[in-house]
């Protein structure tokens, strides 16, 4: 009888595995999320005389629960909306429907850079007339901080005439937020909602207001206004301001605390379209995907149509083949570059023997007196000791002393000899550290000088 029982066993562990796999096929098919459904326009049928009653139909024929988020009319010519895979599938078969797109989750991607590209005031890409004041970039990110010097309009004429835009309130964001420089704000939440419920207003702000910092920072970097004696931590001090200084600027807040939802994303394109701006920024992306099914390569195009400059990050992965973020033609894609600027620092140890690092150190002038050294990460109980990072460090280990990241560079041969011009030389660096958690990313210089000219290269180093 074993053999019997054994079988039957074996029968009823697979009888169980397959009604497991039923059931979650079948819980699969009923969970709902956003979709993106892109109408034909010119196929609406003579039935219907306004293209929302449409849109409205073609919904409700496969979900009477189901409700639109967004309807767009500039960008795409359709709507987004919550449905099930099996909702979504019924929908495509559709006459008129030209696509039925799965939202995407898309992430988050200096004073000096104007005179390092040598676009000083007298370059044709900066002219001396006031056209600039005309043109209005639209920064799509995560909202604004308006307080900054960088958005003052003291030196700018009125609105240009030709923006419809609008400052929407919400918290610690009012009507007054805008002036002449920041002419419009608006947030867009809907998609973002319906993916993780109600935003948590005691965590961020349910309205322009920037409370993650990188929509301020790309924003000023675009199109901020000329802030003199601007300095970090004392260092630095210069003149600060964007690659077009005079431009206005509007915020379109489509990026919270979980990501960047494609519904929202595309609403904020279809309105920047409407209010008039010029310049569409963007410093968010996705994976790489055909150009049909990316939601903001479809709005691109579309906004190009209407004369729109659209512009978006190359994204921040890489250098592998493939690695880079919103490449359809119709986009400029902007990659990161580096900057001629350093903020040098020497280290002179007891036996005589210098290093040469990086510091943003302003506190009190250090005596002359030798100050003892501690490698960061025996001064810790995280691995993220070594990298000095906030909160990680012990302070009765390191107060009072100089506190080290345990890089160590070498370069072999220290010196070259040429005998030609455009003689090539090869050298090896070699980067060395106590330990390092895999992943981490370091940041160095090197440079080579004959004691009249320097040449410099960055170098970007990661431990695995």
């Amino acid at each position: 009888m074993k053999p019997l029982k054994l079988k039957l066993l074996e029968i009823f562990l697979l009888l169980s595995l397959y009604y497991a796999c039923v059931v979650a096929k079948e819980k699969n098919q009923q969970t709902k999320r956003t979709y993106i459904v892109h109408m034909d326009k010119s196929n609406m049928p003579e039935s219907f005389i306004d293209h929302s009653l449409w849109y409205d139909s073609s919904l409700k024929s496969v979900s009477e629960s189901a409700s639109m988020l967004y309807t767009y009319e500039k960008v795409i010519h359709g709507y987004s909306t919550r449905l099930t895979a099996k909702e979504a599938e019924t929908l495509r078969k559709q006459p008129g429907i030209l696509s039925v797109l799965p939202e995407v989750r898309y992430e988050l991607h200096t004073t000096r850079t104007p005179e390092f590209l040598g676009l000083g005031k007298s370059s044709a890409f900066f002219p001396t007339s006031n056209s600039m004041g005309e043109v209005i970039v639209g920064i799509l990110d995560t909202g604004v901080w308006p307080e900054l010097k960088s958005f003052d309009d003291s030196e700018l004429g009125p609105v240009p005439s030709g923006w419809k835009g609008a400052c929407e309130v919400g918290k610690n964001f009012n009507s007054s937020s805008c002036n002449r420089k920041l002419i419009g704000a608006r947030f867009f939440s809907k998609g973002y909602e319906a993916a993780f419920g109600p935003i948590d207003e005691s965590m961020e702000s349910k309205s322009p207001r920037d409370d993650d910092g990188h929509g301020t920072h790309t924003a000023t970097t675009a199109a901020g206004s000329v802030v003199p004696d601007a300095n970090l931590l004392g260092y630095a001090s210069g003149t600060a301001r964007g690659m077009a200084s005079h431009a206005r600027v509007a915020i379109y807040k489509v990026c919270w605390l979980g990501g960047c939802f494609g519904s929202d994303i595309l609403a904020a394109m279809d309105k920047a379209v409407a209010d008039g701006v010029d310049v569409m920024s963007m410093s968010i992306g996705g994976g790489i995907s055909e150009y049909y099914g990316d939601t903001v390569a479809i709005g691109a195009f579309t906004a190009a149509t209407h004369g729109v400059f659209v512009s978006c990050s190359a994204g921040n992965s890489g250098p592998m083949p493939s690695s880079l973020s919103n490449v359809a033609p119709w986009i400029t894609t902007v990659g990161a570059g580096t900057l001629d600027r350093d903020f040098p620092a020497s280290l002179t140890l007891g036996n005589g023997e210098k290093y040469s690092g990086v510091t943003l150190y302003n506190g009190k002038q250090l005596s002359s007196s030798a100050v003892p050294l501690v490698y960061g990460g025996n001064a810790s109980n995280t691995s993220s000791g070594n990298l000095c990072m906030a909160g990680s460090l012990i302070p009765g280990k390191v107060s009072g002393k100089i506190v080290t990241k345990a890089v160590k560079i070498s370069v072999e041969p220290a010196t070259l000899s040429f005998s030609a011009q455009y003689e090539k030389k090869s050298y090896t660096v070699t980067f060395t550290a106590g330990s390092m958690p895999s992943g981490t990313t370091s940041f160095a210089r090197l440079e080579w000088s004959d004691g009249k000219h320097i040449v410099g290269s960055p170098i970007a180093f990661s431990w695995t």
